[in-house]
């Protein structure tokens, strides 16, 4: 996460806070109390929001007969809106600190979001964007000591037989000063490349080889 948030008041007027991201070049602010308390976030698309709603066209009688005058009236406070608290959207995607890197992209995707808040309690104890999330993809793995070939082997394995795909039966693996090989045989040239991608996650693995064989017809057959 970003720890040192950007944030601003509820009574932040509505041009302070796009400069503000102008000024920063950052695409979202949260919107906190005095006590720390996140209210909600103003995003590009919220100020984009609002200078749109300036050419809004008064709602015809007839389009009035079928409108919710709830959801008219929200609209128009979020797009006629002179503050952060007019303008923020307040329910706010928010995680835990130990939150994993994989939970939040996952959370991103379902949602339809780009950004979450990470709080402790109530309070805001930084921001997690998608640009994070990509810092920690290429990040290097933390290792705290050389891993056994033994013990990268059986990670390996355990990760396999995780996968519906794979053939521990017919696929054997084997690791020798951190590269591990594939022996035996396989089902599809898709198996063989997932293979590869899966040991290439293991902690420990310095590289994979394959040498596995096309599943015979005859073997594939009484599978």
């Amino acid at each position: 996460m970003t720890p040192d948030v950007v944030t601003v008041p509820p009574e932040t007027p509505v041009l302070a806070i796009a400069r503000l991201l102008a000024d920063r070049g950052i695409s979202a602010v949260p919107v906190v109390s005095a006590e720390g308390k996140v209210l909600g976030i103003v995003t590009e698309a919220d100020l984009i929001r609002r200078l749109a709603g300036e050419e809004d066209k008064p709602t015809s009688w007839f389009g009035a007969l079928f409108s919710d005058p709830a959801s008219q009236a929200e609209r128009y406070a979020r797009t006629h809106g002179v503050t952060a608290k007019d303008l923020m959207t307040e329910k706010v995607v928010s995680v835990t600190p130990d939150t994993t890197a994989a939970h939040i992209a996952h959370m991103m995707e379902d949602l339809k979001v780009r950004r979450v808040v990470v709080v402790e309690g109530e309070k805001l104890k930084g921001i997690v964007s998608r640009a994070d999330l990509l810092r920690a993809l290429v990040a290097p793995p933390h290792v705290d000591a050389e891993l056994s070939d033994e013990r990268v082997r059986r990670a390996v394995m355990a990760a396999m037989k995780k996968e519906p795909w794979t053939d521990t039966f017919y696929t054997m693996v084997e690791v020798k000063d951190g590269i591990v090989t594939f022996h035996g045989f396989r089902r599809s040239d898709a198996v063989q490349k997932a293979l590869r991608v899966l040991a290439e996650n293991v902690p420990g693995v310095k590289g994979v080889e394959d040498d596995t064989q096309p599943m015979p017809v005859f073997i594939y057959g009484a599978a």
